[in-house]
């Protein structure tokens, strides 16, 4: 079976060159200079459904660079946003770019931000272990998360189950903006929709509650070498989802890197069955910073080598990469 992808990724070192060169003119002894991109502190908020990777990849920034500190705070994607309009952090990690109006309102204060494609993101569809509902399309998905189809039985005849529950992470959070723009197309979602306190929570509750279905960034149940990823993997079933229509059983597919990856013709020739996960959505790095501080030099690690080998590392896809077709234990 056709499962995972080898990445191999290029380019973005070189930003974090030039912005390394940087210090040897504006070093920590530079009259005026509060940080460079390796030392100093910064302030960065970060999409919560992005914490295990992003968490990651401070871990490693601060092990190369004991000088710097980057002081991270992880929330919905709203709140994020607002922090970073509001200069209250110099950076954010998000799965959108700016919206008009908020390019507006960096246009009043002569700010200029910076947006980098760091990584490419699957969402999950989680469910509880005893449902037996674990092969759904994208146009049962919209059925579901609008409340057409409100029970279980509705999906598969089984009648094991009764009223679906819908849980999200948080109010107002990038997998419910998701959810709204990609599979219900902007139709208002179901009154039987749930928001936890958080990814954990949420796969807490869809592990103790049969009918729940939930919405998780897949680099919470990812990372095989993470024993908290697979604490979590281990209480849920990961549904298989395909946007196929009349799909046959092979159609239906999990964020596996080789899904999140766009394919080559020579890739789609030689593997017919391939196709894009379709719960797939960038990841970027949002910049205020005006000068070359610690909030260029974080960007620049997590857009560079070893950053995206850690994306590899986690199950995510990095920005740059080729994919090499390989089998690997099923989610």
């Amino acid at each position: 079976m056709i499962k995972s992808a080898h990445l191999l990724t290029t380019g973005a070192a070189v930003v974090l060159a030039g912005a390394i060169a940087i210090v040897s003119c504006n070093g920590p002894g530079s009259p005026g200079a509060q940080d460079t991109p390796t030392s100093g502190t910064v302030a960065v908020s970060v999409d919560e459904t992005f914490a295990p990777i992003l968490q990651a990849q401070i871990d490693t920034f601060a092990k190369l660079y004991p000088n710097a500190h980057v002081k991270m705070t992880f929330q919905p994607e709203e709140k994020v946003m607002l922090d970073l309009v509001n200069d209250k952090v110099k950076l954010a990690v998000v799965s959108r770019e700016l919206t008009a109006e908020e390019t507006a309102d960096f246009t009043k204060q002569t700010i200029t931000p910076r947006t980098i494609r760091i990584g490419i993101d699957g969402l999950a569809i989680v469910l509880n272990r005893a449902n037996p509902d674990s092969l759904l399309t994208v146009a049962q998905l919209a059925d579901i998360f609008t409340g057409k189809t409100s029970t279980w039985s509705q999906v598969s005849g089984k009648k094991a189950l009764a009223a679906i529950n819908v849980v999200f992470d948080a109010n107002r959070s990038s997998t419910a903006r998701f959810v709204r723009d990609s599979v219900t197309r902007g139709a208002a979602l179901t009154t039987r929709v749930f928001a936890a306190t958080s990814n954990p929570a949420l796969l807490d509750y869809v592990a103790t509650h049969p009918n729940a279905i939930g919405v998780v960034g897949v680099n919470w149940i990812s990372d095989r070498d993470d024993p908290a990823a697979m604490k979590f993997f281990n209480k849920v079933r990961v549904a298989s989802i395909t946007a196929r229509p009349n799909p046959k059983p092979n159609d239906y597919i999990q964020p596996y890197q080789v899904y999140l990856a766009e394919k080559t013709p020579e890739q789609l020739a030689e593997h017919p069955d391939l196709q894009n996960y379709p719960l797939r959505r960038n990841l970027y790095v949002i910049s205020r910073e005006a000068r070359a501080g610690l909030g260029t030099g974080f960007a620049s690690f997590v857009a560079g080598k070893n950053g995206q080998l850690i994306f590899q590392k986690s199950g995510l896809l990095p920005a740059q990469m080729q994919a090499r077709i390989i089998t690997t234990p099923k989610l």
